[in-house]
């Protein structure tokens, strides 16, 4: 019998290593989140780790949820929408993620050594401002070479999705170089009186950019059902008609006390229940249905609190206090999270979907950021009359901050947890896959 050298790079890896590369960051980044929770209950504790205290700490927390956690599987899913998981190119998936991964590597040292732009998610500076976007660019490279290699393919599925697929490229190519001069201290000021602060215009059009990515994704993962095209029409013109509202809305100094500027934000309301029924017209997996529910309660939680927070008299209240930072939570940490793995169970498919399904994680995770989120509305309202409550330790204060603590815990044993399944899987798939190649060249 003559056994033939086999290879560790399977069809699927490319999405496979997306995955665990955001799983790991993730487990950083709550771990980091842990850390943080324990200087904030604990403030003595910063002189003991030199420079490296919460300040520096909180860029790679926030950096590292955004362009790790919430984006490799992003990243997975482009690998998936333009055919670099399959064929020649898919061997070129996994240093990409790896790359991506150094990137973000080479800005956690950034800005733990004291560099910054010091724009919120735009801290890119010095060499790893250059650095990162080259790797966005290498993923774009990439995603166009198996688009132009496979492109009898693409266009068999359909001219629209074909030229749909190719303007996404055009998108795409911009985000490196967005990302490197939106960077830059001197583009725009870190305080900008003409935009007018959080006006319901600037409020408005950041939501409908959530909207707008939450009814674009489902077309590259999965298939519309049949008969449920009036549904989609109508979700696609609702972003249109509130995408014109956005655009005559006044901008610069317009407060948020003014009645056309809450009442407009407002018509993100409709989506609460649009969104279920827009999801509600494409096929799924089953084993999505857990974290696409979870998805569905965190954005109507999202969408609603964000316009109560909004109106006048409670944002004068929440804003700078740890509500906000609260509502943050709700959504990265609930919404998006929730999304990411729901789109990540479709992507990897049913067999492999126990990753994220197990019981005991899904509500360890998402009683953790609901539990964060009550507590921080909490600390928060105390705050906005009392400023000096989160800042001067206190029994009340000490209270929350210990509990937020736990939510972390619990949030953290979750996401470890999904990071040891998946590196199981995957070393199960490896060695299945290496014994099937065997069996066939011998």
């Amino acid at each position: 019998m003559r056994v033939a050298k086999t290879s560790t790079v399977v069809p699927s890896e490319g999405l496979a290593s997306a995955v665990r590369h955001s799983l790991a960051w993730l487990v950083l980044g709550n771990t980091i989140g842990v850390l943080i929770a324990v200087l904030l209950l604990f403030p003595g504790l910063n002189p003991w780790l030199g420079e490296w205290t919460y300040g520096r700490w909180m860029m790679v927390h926030m950096n590292t949820a955004l362009f790790g956690w919430c984006s490799l599987p992003m990243v997975g899913f482009l690998f998936r929408v333009y055919g670099a998981d399959r064929g020649p190119w898919a061997a070129w998936c996994r240093p990409v993620v790896w790359l991506w991964s150094a990137g973000l590597i080479a800005g956690s040292i950034s800005w733990l050594t004291g560099h910054s732009s010091g724009k919120l998610f735009l801290d890119w500076s010095g060499y790893a401002r250059v650095f990162f976007p080259l790797c966005m660019m290498a993923l774009w490279v990439l995603l166009a070479f198996s688009f132009l290699r496979q492109r009898q393919i693409q266009q068999g599925a359909g001219r629209a999705a074909f030229w749909a697929r190719a303007a996404g490229l055009l998108v795409l190519l911009a985000a490196p170089f967005a990302i490197y001069f939106a960077s830059d201290p001197g583009l725009y000021p870190f305080v900008n009186p003409d935009t007018g602060g959080p006006t319901g215009e600037s409020q408005l059009e950041s939501s409908l950019g959530v909207v707008l990515i939450l009814v674009t994704l489902p077309l590259g993962l999965t298939q519309r059902k049949e008969g449920a095209m009036p549904i989609v029409r109508f979700a696609w013109l609702v972003m249109l008609a509130e995408g014109i509202l956005c655009v005559l809305l006044g901008r610069a100094d317009v407060s948020h006390r003014a009645l056309a500027q809450w009442l407009s934000l407002g018509g993100i309301l409709v989506w609460i229940p649009l969104i279920p029924a827009y999801y509600n017209a494409f096929r799924w997996h089953r084993e999505t249905r857990r974290w696409r529910r979870a998805f569905q309660w965190w954005w109507g939680g999202l969408a609603l609190t964000g316009w109560i927070f909004f109106l006048p008299g409670v944002l004068d209240r929440f804003k700078f206090t740890d509500g906000l930072v609260g509502h943050s939570l709700t959504a990265v940490a609930g919404c998006l999270t929730a999304f990411v793995i729901f789109a990540m169970v479709q992507l990897v498919g049913e067999r492999d979907a126990w990753i994220f399904n197990r019981g005991w994680s899904f509500y360890a995770w998402n009683l953790g950021v609901l539990s964060y989120v009550i507590v921080m509305t909490v600390a928060g309202w105390i705050e906005g009359a009392d400023p000096a409550f989160t800042i001067v330790p206190g029994f009340a204060r000490d209270i929350l901050y210990t509990i937020r603590l736990f939510t972390g815990l619990a949030m953290l044993a979750g996401s470890v947890e999904w990071l040891l399944a998946a590196s199981r899987n995957s070393a199960k798939t490896r060695e299945a896959t290496i014994e099937s190649i065997e069996v066939k060249v011998a």
